[in-house]
C-alpha cells in the first residue's frame, strides 16, 4: 500500500506481490466526514468506509454492497500500542494492535491473524505491506485503511 503525505485526494494503490495494481483506495482528506472507498482496477466500489460523527471514540464503519459489515474503534487507553477493535457485522470480535512509530499492526480474529502489515521491508518511506489472510480481501483492506486513518488521526490530537 501506498500513502500519500498531502493532497486534496487521498487514493492510492494497492499492488500484488507481481505489482499489477490489485485495488484502490480512494477518499476525500477535505470532506467532513473522512471517508474513502476500495475500488478494483475496472472502478468497480467493493468496500466503503466513513469516519462516524459524533461518536465518544474515533470511529470507523464499513459498508459493502450497501450494507454495514465492519465498525472499527479505537480504545480509550494504550499507552504503548495503538490498538482497535473491529466489530463485524455477523458478531465476530476483531482486534488490530500496532506500534506507535512504524506502520507494524497485526489483526487478529478468534481464528488467528486475519491480517498483517509492515514497513520494515520497504525502502520507499511512504509504502508498506499487507498480508491478507481472509477470504473477503476488500473489506480487510478497507479495515487495514481505517486503521491508519485512527492512527494518523491520533497524532494529530
Amino acid at each position: 500500500m501506498r500513502e500519500r503525505l498531502f493532497s486534496f485526494t487521498q487514493d492510492y494503490w494497492v499492488t500484488d506481490d507481481a505489482g499489477h495494481r490489485a485495488f484502490l483506495v480512494s477518499g476525500k482528506m477535505l470532506s467532513l466526514r473522512r471517508a474513502f472507498e476500495v475500488k478494483g482496477p475496472d472502478g468497480q466500489v467493493y468496500a466503503l468506509a466513513r469516519k462516524k460523527l459524533p461518536a465518544l471514540r474515533t470511529t470507523m464503519q464499513i459498508t459493502s454492497g450497501g450494507r454495514h459489515v465492519a465498525t472499527i474503534r479505537r480504545k480509550l487507553f494504550s499507552p504503548i500500542w495503538h490498538r482497535f477493535t473491529i466489530a463485524l457485522a455477523d458478531g465476530e470480535r476483531w482486534e488490530a494492535v500496532g506500534d506507535l512509530i512504524e506502520k507494524n499492526y497485526t489483526i487478529e480474529g478468534p481464528q488467528g491473524v486475519v491480517a498483517q502489515t509492515s514497513r520494515r521491508w520497504f525502502r520507499i518511506r511512504d509504502s508498506y505491506g499487507v498480508d491478507v489472510y481472509h477470504p473477503d480481501v476488500p473489506v480487510t483492506l478497507a479495515i487495514v485503511a481505517c486503521v491508519d486513518e485512527l492512527v494518523a488521526a491520533a497524532r494529530h490530537e
